[in-house]
């Protein structure tokens, strides 16, 4: 996470406990998108996809964004973190 939050660099993960634990404690952070739940590689493509295109031209500057299948459909979530 340290070499994450020094390169101003968003980070993708599925591990989402951990990371939004870490990231809650973060005074300021460039992002955080969270794929849910542990899919096949083709459904993490996808839902890296719908990720980007989710974020094209919008800040997630303390935020999380959490990506999920809902049963065909991809839901995107984004929410302020550290919350407040």
């Amino acid at each position: 996470m340290d070499t994450t939050l020094e390169s101003d660099s968003t980070f993708v993960t599925n591990n989402r406990l951990d990371f939004l634990a870490l990231y809650n404690r973060a005074p300021v952070h460039v992002g955080l998108v969270i794929i849910l739940p542990n899919v096949t590689p083709l459904r993490q493509r996808d839902l890296f996809q719908a990720a980007l295109h989710h974020i094209r031209g919008c800040e997630i500057i303390n935020a999380v964004l959490e990506v999920e299948y809902h049963g065909e459909r991809i839901e995107c979530r984004q929410h302020p973190l550290p919350p407040g």
